[in-house]
């Protein structure tokens, strides 16, 4: 027989790890299992293994709620976030539910049972296997695992060089001695350029267009200082109060006054380099600040690295690779033994799982987004996705704890699923994503939509949803709560 869970989790990341807490807290009696593909957990944190790789939003937000972050550091490194999240599984038995090697393809609901039939992948030999639960949450994130973005660049094919993407990347690299071209001016070529450049003879970090940086201290010495004074919790919860508060103030005034901003942010930058560094060919983004994201610089490494003169910034297009190098349509030639297409990420909502709801295939580009989770006439099924505007885990603690509200109130008025039901909404002419990056931009053909009106729309606030989502009733005129239509049929004999 088919195995029946009451929930089933896809993803043993940061997101995997908030809901297991969650329903564990507040579902106690629910039986739970969580579904990584993977054989190891820990989701962007164990797949990234490129040299410096690091959160670019503190600890103290990017931390889970339950489980308060005590290391000095505010800004971390990978391998740090990914013992963090193993040891908040293990702390709180969450481990004990992950099945690892289980990659979910599809999902059909059928409401006469109100169950999900997943069908799995299990294993290197990818034996096919089903499960059945009551409610699906999927916590994979947004981009796809197997996959990049890679531009097509001419010549490539002639280049007798490595040529690496950050997200593959490869065991014990020798680099020491070696001319390195990191490609992007995004918060991995940021990241990769400090770090590579004390063993590479050179890095050059190759943009087509200036990016946003922001220099801040590793450590926060009000956390620290607040951790000697108070209880550990108490302390972290006042750290992640005034992070919140800080981020969102910076945020809405950058809206408010964009020009102040994008010239504050090109000031120190200057600071950073010097008067004589060329900084508005450089460092003068064409956009201002946070139609794409900041690129974070703890304690302002990537500036110590070009005043050192071990990194080089080039804002050039490229015309060709060849054998030694890249050719810029600038004429100058790049020397490379390394190059890095530090590129971007492809976007993938719910790793591309297929999904059928009484028989009828899902399209989420023509579904809109319900309170930025789920999706409309998608019964059982909550996506957690985070904020492109502030830490990803503000957002999806959020939703899992709304999620298991969700869950014991379906059940505890006697119904078996709810389902959000769109009447008369209009989509909104706007990206769920309010970011003009282009791994949103590519993106943006497949992702939902949303409406102008709450439930329906997504406010990239964490006020707004703290408000709706920890103490707002999960009951509103779009939710409609049902029982299985067997067992109606049942109750109608």
């Amino acid at each position: 027989m088919t195995e029946y869970l009451d929930v089933i989790v896809i993803g043993a990341g940061i997101s995997g790890v908030s809901a297991g807490y969650h329903l564990g807290a507040n579902c106690p009696t629910k039986t739970y299992a969580i579904l990584e593909a993977r054989d190891s957990m820990g989701g962007t944190w164990d797949l990234f293994r490129y040299p410096g790789v690091r959160s670019d939003s503190d600890m103290h937000t990017l931390g889970f709620v339950f489980s308060p972050w005590r290391a000095a550091k505010a800004i971390a490194n990978g391998p740090s976030i990914l013992q963090y999240i193993k040891d908040t599984a293990a702390k709180f038995g969450i481990d004990k539910h992950i099945r690892f090697q289980h990659r979910l393809t599809s999902a059909s609901w059928d409401s006469s049972t109100a169950r999900w039939t997943l069908t799995i992948e299990h294993g290197a030999a990818k034996d096919v296997q089903t499960l059945q639960c009551n409610f699906l949450i999927m916590g994979t994130g947004y981009y796809k695992y197997t996959d990049t973005y890679r531009p097509e660049f001419a010549g490539s094919e002639t280049f007798k060089g490595q040529i690496i993407h950050p997200q593959f990347w490869p065991n014990k690299l020798d680099y020491a001695g070696k001319q390195v071209v990191v490609i992007g001016s995004g918060a991995t070529a940021v990241t990769i350029v400090p770090a590579m450049a004390d063993k590479a003879a050179h890095v050059t970090m190759l943009q087509r267009s200036p990016t946003y940086f922001v220099s801040r201290p590793s450590i926060d010495i009000v956390a620290n200082g607040l951790r000697r004074i108070l209880p550990e919790r108490m302390a972290y919860a006042a750290t992640r109060w005034k992070n919140i508060i800080m981020q969102h103030f910076f945020f809405t005034d950058s809206q408010r006054r964009p020009k102040f901003y994008k010239k504050l942010l090109i000031k120190d930058v200057r600071k950073n380099l010097g008067p004589d560094y060329d900084v508005s060919t450089h460092f003068t983004p064409k956009y201002f600040p946070w139609q794409q994201r900041l690129c974070l610089v703890p304690d302002g490494d990537f500036f110590a690295s070009l005043n050192a003169g071990k990194a080089t910034v080039v804002t050039d297009t490229i015309d060709r690779f060849t054998e030694t190098g890249i050719k810029l349509n600038s004429g100058k030639t790049l020397p490379a033994d390394i190059i890095i297409t530090a590129t971007g990420l492809k976007m993938e909502v719910m790793s591309g799982v297929q999904l059928y709801v009484d028989g009828k295939a899902i399209k989420l580009n023509e579904t809109i987004s319900y309170k930025g989770f789920m999706y409309s006439d998608v019964p059982n099924l909550a996506s957690s996705f985070g904020y492109s505007n502030a830490s990803w885990t503000l957002k999806a603690d959020l939703i899992c704890d709304y999620v298991t509200r969700l869950i014991n109130h379906t059940a505890g008025t006697g119904n078996a699923y709810c389902v959000p039901v769109p009447h008369c909404v209009e989509p909104l002419d706007a990206p769920i994503m309010n970011l003009t990056s282009g791994y949103v931009q590519r993106a943006l053909g497949s992702l939902p939509k949303q409406g102008a009106e709450d439930p329906w729309r997504i406010h990239h606030n964490y006020f707004i949803d703290r408000k709706s989502l920890k103490f707002g009733s999960v009951e509103d005129k779009a939710m409609v709560f049902a029982k299985a239509k067997r067992a109606l049929a049942i109750a109608a004999e």
